[in-house]
């Protein structure tokens, strides 16, 4: 289970302690619930908060971060990830979800804010639907003091899943997505549906 540290300060230092904690997995694995769970705590506890999110996630609600079991939380939508450090100001804590849809500039932000003193929590899909890492998520897991994996359920066996797999055949690699166009899966069911989905591709059958 993660234990939520405090804001504290530095042992002799000038200002606050800051770091940065990444929620990653795959689609439906409660990335967005367990994001959203933890900048709820610190509004409890008085902290100020400020959330953020790409302005390509639009499936839910334009100003909020919503998650796949209908939790939510007011964001801000923004177009580059540059923006943030001018609209977090002097908040406490920093939310950021769907953060691999940002460029490489986040890793930067996230930094910089973390630096400042900041609490910043990023959620984001960990890889892609062909199980590649996805887009600064991995670079923002290697500078985070805190990374917490979770998972889903696999569609197919109830396993333990950290795999999107697409059930469309399109291959960008942006493509928002909610239950009707991903599945989660294990390792060995979203190889099985890769296969088989190449197999149609080429016009060849496939068990």
């Amino acid at each position: 289970m993660f234990i939520e540290p405090q804001i504290g300060g530095i042992p002799g230092g000038e200002h606050p302690a800051g770091w940065i904690e990444v929620i990653s997995g795959c689609m439906f694995s409660g990335k967005t619930e367990e994001l959203i769970r933890r900048l709820n705590r610190a509004i409890i506890a008085k902290q100020h908060v400020e959330i953020f999110k790409p302005v390509k996630d639009t499936r839910y609600h334009p100003e909020e971060v919503v998650s796949h079991n209908n939790k939510s939380i007011p964001s801000v939508t923004v177009e580059h990830a540059e923006e943030i450090i001018k609209l977090a100001g002097a908040c406490q804590v920093v939310g950021i979800d769907e953060a691999q849809f940002f460029d490489d500039k986040i890793v930067n932000v996230c930094n910089y804010l973390a630096n400042e003193g900041k609490r910043v929590i990023v959620a984001g899909l960990d890889m892609d639907f062909e199980g590649k890492p996805f887009g600064p998520m991995p670079f923002l897991m290697a500078i985070a003091e805190y990374v917490t994996k979770v998972h889903a359920i696999c569609a197919v066996s109830g396993a333990p899943a950290s795999f999107s797999f697409r059930l469309s055949p399109s291959k960008e690699q942006l493509m928002l997505g909610a239950q009707h166009e991903y599945e989660a899966r294990c390792r060995f069911h979203f190889i099985q549906g890769m296969k088989k989905k190449a197999a149609q591709q080429s016009g060849t059958s496939h068990d």
